[in-house]
């Protein structure tokens, strides 16, 4: 998978932000993910959907000076620290996406065990392995 690389410059328009993030986040968690959580937007989560578009996904995944890999695997491990199991699993499916093999997401995990807890990578094992049965059940379905 080839990685589209923006160039990052703090003065950007925030229009322009946003519209970087945007594509990333579509390319990195696919287009039904965002279509979902674009659906629920209401006045309440507007301004924080328009946040994290701008600014995690505009500012910070769009720099070239990380591989989307090196980003995932450590996004996987921001989760697995903090206890964010729901968010982990979707960054299971985009670390898939960005190019880690299993091997590679397993290999986080362990990691994250000596730094993160052993309790946590035990859950955060839980949840690839219902991302991976769920992949493997869709993909699956489609054959």
């Amino acid at each position: 998978m080839s990685e589209k690389h923006f160039t990052f410059d703090p003065a950007q328009s925030q229009e322009a932000l946003y519209d970087a993030g945007m594509a990333v986040r579509r390319e990195v968690l696919g287009d039904a993910h965002v279509d979902r959580a674009n659906a629920s937007i209401d006045g309440f989560t507007q301004d924080f959907q328009e946040l994290i578009t701008r600014y995690a996904w505009g500012t910070i995944w769009t720099r070239p000076g990380l591989s989307r890999t090196t980003r995932s695997a450590i996004t996987l491990t921001a989760m697995i620290a903090n206890g964010y199991w729901e968010e982990l699993a979707m960054h299971v499916r985009a670390a898939l996406t960005n190019g880690m093999t299993r091997d590679e997401i397993k290999e986080v995990i362990l990691q994250s065990a000596i730094y993160c807890s052993v309790p946590a990578a035990n859950v955060a094992f839980k949840v690839a392995q219902g991302v991976f049965a769920k992949l493997d059940e869709e993909n699956t379905a489609t054959l």
